[in-house]
């Protein structure tokens, strides 16, 4: 069975402006997605799945969804702030979805086979679609434990020069497995590595050498019934804050320190780019640029 990509692209992108999923980095006006979608069939995944919100379908399968069904099956998902388990309700307050995590489980009635998670505005890079592809189609131990993977990126290539950014900090056991993931949701750049300021009273100092998840974690499909009880847990401690969010990165945390599930970091080679701020831009369409003039895609991509 072939794995499925999931790509999470329900986010307006609000520090961004407006929707950066759809806006042209390629030299033809190819956004970030069309590279993903490029990389995931070259590396052997069978469908792709889009989790966005209902309020801009025909604006985004217009833009972009349509162009791929040439290619690979085409299948979404659609992320809705009311989609909560029985006994839940939004609080009074609340206008944003619940996290990465809700998205996720927003796809959980179309994805029935190991599937590859990402973000809908990260560049990754061919090599980490290959790591990941290989690894979900390769048989797992039958001892009760749930075992996925990631691909493990160095923190200090994935800062930006323009604001804070969020992501998972890892670390790793003696055998190249995931010890721990902390979210760390307003990491800067500095002149000797990155500084995570959420406590400002506290700001916890990084070398820029942790490997980080940036939401590139192969699943198999029993993630999606761990996933169900953890945003479950979730609710009951948190459902009536207006902006908590239960991240996908804080449930794989979570299944590892209880021992149900384990995590292979896989090293890439590949660079990782993204916006996350207008000024961001200028340097993605540079670096796609390059990659593009070294041979590795072709322009326009579809052809």
């Amino acid at each position: 069975m072939k794995p499925t990509l999931l790509i999470l692209a329900a986010g307006m992108g609000s520090r961004y402006g407006g929707l950066k999923q759809l806006d042209g980095m390629g030299p033809c006006g190819e956004v970030v997605m069309d590279y993903s979608v490029f990389d995931a069939i070259r590396a052997g995944f069978g469908k792709v799945v889009f989790v966005i919100r209902r309020d801009f379908e025909e604006q985004f399968k217009s833009q972009l969804g349509n162009r791929f069904g040439a290619h690979i099956k085409v299948e979404y998902a659609f992320q809705d702030l009311n989609d909560l388990p029985a006994g839940y309700t939004v609080p009074e307050g609340r206008t944003k979805p619940w996290g990465t995590a809700h998205a996720m489980l927003a796809a959980a009635g179309v994805v029935h086979e190991p599937c590859l998670m990402i973000n809908a505005d990260d560049f990754y890079g061919r090599d980490a679609f290959k790591i990941i592809a290989d690894d979900l189609v390769t048989p797992r131990p039958n001892d009760g434990k749930s075992h996925y993977s990631m691909a493990g990126f160095l923190l200090k290539n994935t800062l930006s020069e323009h604001g804070s950014v969020a992501r998972g900090v890892c670390t790793r056991d003696a055998k190249g497995m995931l010890a721990s993931l902390t979210e760390m949701t307003k990491i800067f750049k500095t002149a000797d590595g990155a500084e995570n300021r959420e406590n400002p009273d506290a700001p916890v100092k990084l070398t820029g050498n942790e490997p980080v998840s940036m939401n590139f974690f192969g699943f198999t499909p029993d993630f999606f019934q761990h996933l169900r009880e953890a945003f479950v847990e979730f609710l009951r401690e948190n459902g009536t804050d207006p902006k908590a969010e239960c991240y996908v990165p804080k449930v794989v945390d979570s299944l590892i320190a209880a021992g149900k599930a384990d995590v292979r970091v896989i090293d890439t080679s590949g660079k990782w780019f993204g916006v996350t701020y207008p000024e961001d831009k200028a340097e993605v369409v540079a670096s796609i640029k390059a990659l593009v003039d070294a041979g590795e895609y072709p322009s326009p991509l579809w052809g």
